[in-house]
C-alpha cells in the first residue's frame, strides 16, 4: 500500500493550470518535487492536502480517498508549507499546547527531544526567532504525533548549510526506522541529491517525469553536450530542460 497517490490532479487559475498531475510514493521513500519558480510544486500539495479545491483528480493516502477520509488522513500526516506564520507575540510553549489537541497520538517525549535536537526554546516568542528556527520548530510539531507522511514545501529554506545537512540527515534516519514517508518540495537540488529516493518533475504546470531517483537521471541523459561525459546532476537536468523547453 502507498503512503500517497495521486491522479490526474488538475486545478486551473486564470493565466495557469495544474494539468493532470499524477504519482505514488511508497511507504518508507523520499521523493523530491522539483521544478522552477511558479511550475505548480505549491499548488500541487495544497491540492493534495484540500487547501486549494481540485478541478478533477483523486487524492489517496495510506488506502484510503483523502477527501472523504480527510480527518482521519490528517492525524497520519505532518505538514510544513511556506507561508505559514504564527501569532508573533506568542510563546512556542503556547502554540505547542494549542496544536497537540488536534492529535490523537501526540508524542510529548518525541517532541521535547526535538526541541533540543534543534536548539529551540519554549518559552521564546514567535517574533524572536529567526526564518530557520521558525522552519525548525514547524518541523519539530509535524514530527511529533507519529506521523507516516511528511509533506514539506522548501523546509530547508533560510537554514544555514550545517542545519540543512542536520535536517536531511534526520529525514534519512526517520525514513529508515519506520514506515514514515516523505514528499518534499524544493528548489534546493542538492539537498534531493543527498536524500531523495525518487523524484517528481513539475514544469509549468505539466508533469514531466516521476521515478526512482537513478532513473530519473538517465532518462535526461540525452541533454548531455556531445564528448561531455558523466551523469548530470538535477540542478543541470532542470537548467538544460528549462532552457531547452523555452527555445523549443
Amino acid at each position: 500500500m502507498d503512503a500517497l497517490t495521486v491522479q490526474g490532479l488538475t486545478k486551473r487559475y486564470p493565466g495557469f493550470v495544474l494539468d493532470n498531475i499524477s504519482f505514488r510514493l511508497a511507504k518508507g521513500r523520499i521523493m523530491g518535487l522539483i521544478g522552477k519558480n511558479g511550475a505548480g510544486k505549491t499548488t500541487t500539495l495544497k491540492s493534495i492536502l484540500n487547501l486549494v479545491n481540485p478541478d478533477a483528480g483523486q487524492v489517496s493516502m495510506f488506502g484510503q480517498e483523502f477527501r472523504s477520509n480527510e480527518e482521519r488522513c490528517k492525524q497520519k500526516i505532518g505538514v510544513v508549507l511556506g507561508g505559514i506564520d504564527f501569532y508573533k507575540h506568542k510563546k512556542l510553549a503556547e502554540i505547542t499546547q494549542v496544536t497537540l489537541r488536534f492529535y490523537e497520538h501526540w508524542d510529548e517525549d518525541a517532541y521535547q527531544g526535538y526541541l533540543r535536537s534543534f536548539a529551540l526554546d519554549p518559552q521564546k516568542r514567535v517574533q524572536e526567532l529567526s526564518s530557520g528556527m521558525k522552519v525548525k520548530y514547524m518541523i519539530a510539531l509535524a514530527l511529533s504525533h507519529n506521523a507516516q507522511l511528511l509533506i514539506l514545501d522548501e523546509p530547508t529554506s533560510g537554514l544555514d548549510p550545517v542545519a540543512r545537512d542536520e535536517l536531511l540527515e534526520l529525514f534519512r534516519e526517520l525514513v529508515k526506522e519506520g514506515d514514515l514517508s516523505i514528499l518534499y518540495s524544493t528548489h534546493i537540488t542538492s539537498d534531493l541529491e543527498k536524500c531523495a529516493d525518487d523524484i517528481t518533475y513539475i514544469s509549468a504546470g505539466k508533469l514531466l517525469a516521476s521515478a526512482e531517483k537513478a532513473e530519473f537521471v538517465r532518462s535526461f541523459q540525452h541533454l548531455k553536450q556531445p564528448g561531455e561525459s558523466g551523469e548530470l546532476s538535477l540542478e543541470e537536468i532542470m537548467i538544460r530542460q528549462e532552457r531547452s523547453m523555452r527555445h523549443a
